[in-house]
């Protein structure tokens, strides 16, 4: 199902794509203008219409597109996919090791090596 969504849709914007294109903009784009079937205005009213049509349809393949993406990842979690034991682990993780006195400060400048000074 969700094949033929995206399939639809991607006909959809390509579809938007090609309409847009020929519309005729302020530096005449590639419009087929002169010398057509329709006038310009008639030409014009007729692809704002298949524009609108098919942005429509874009944004509605769009909603069903997330919906089903919605339904397909119920009840998983990225964290889930990542680390799947994580739920089963029973036991806390286990602390880093941080010397005999368990303190995260650095040792006090007494106890630092001597570092012999330059002349």
């Amino acid at each position: 199902m969700e094949t033929v969504a995206l399939v639809i849709l991607l006909l959809l914007a390509l579809a938007l794509i090609g309409v847009v294109l020929l519309q005729r903009s302020e530096g005449g784009g590639l419009g087929m203008g002169a010398g057509g079937v329709m006038s310009g205005r008639a030409q014009a009213n007729a692809l704002t219409r298949v524009t609108w049509i098919l942005g429509a349809g874009f944004m509605a393949m769009s909603v069903v597109m997330t919906i089903l993406a919605a339904q397909q990842s119920a009840g998983s979690s990225v964290v889930d996919q990542i680390n799947p034991n994580a739920a089963d682990a029973d036991e806390s993780p286990a602390l880093p090791d941080l010397g005999g006195d368990g303190s995260l400060l650095p040792p006090p400048a007494s106890d630092a090596p001597l570092v012999p000074q330059g002349d």
